[in-house]
């Protein structure tokens, strides 16, 4: 399977990114910009959106351009800065490159932005297994 490709089984695969109407915008190798809108029941108790829909929308991102490489690729730690609240309505994305595979492990920081703005940032490491995308 050609790694451009991936992304897109993945995303087929994957009841929860689907749930949040994750869209794959942009996807090469080694690249994977993917976005969504903030819904209604996917606010807290604040109006606001939970943490954990950017940190999933970019944690998805992270995942999909980690395997475009052609091996399965599973994150072992990540974290996220939170800066902006976000609204119901509001529409982000999240943008993950990863220039340069030297070894299993891969390191990343991920931008998710609302417009130009950016409202978070998420710090990955992947692991990269023997196992091929079929």
């Amino acid at each position: 399977m050609k790694g451009e490709q991936i992304p897109y089984k993945m995303l087929s695969q994957d009841a929860y990114s689907t749930w949040l109407g994750i869209e794959i915008l942009e996807c090469e190798i080694g690249r994977c910009k993917v976005g969504m809108i903030i819904r209604g029941d996917m606010l807290n108790s604040m109006n606001k959106a939970h943490g954990g829909i950017s940190y999933s929308l970019a944690d998805t991102a992270f995942g999909f351009a980690a395997n475009t490489h052609g091996k399965y690729a599973v994150s072992i730690e990540t974290s996220i800065n939170h800066i902006e609240a976000l609204s119901e309505g509001d529409y982000i994305v999240a943008e993950s490159v990863i220039e340069t595979v030297k070894n299993k492990l891969g390191f990343n920081i991920i931008e998710v932005k609302r417009g130009d703005e950016i409202v978070a940032l998420f710090k990955g490491v992947v692991y990269r297994t023997q196992k091929d995308w079929e």
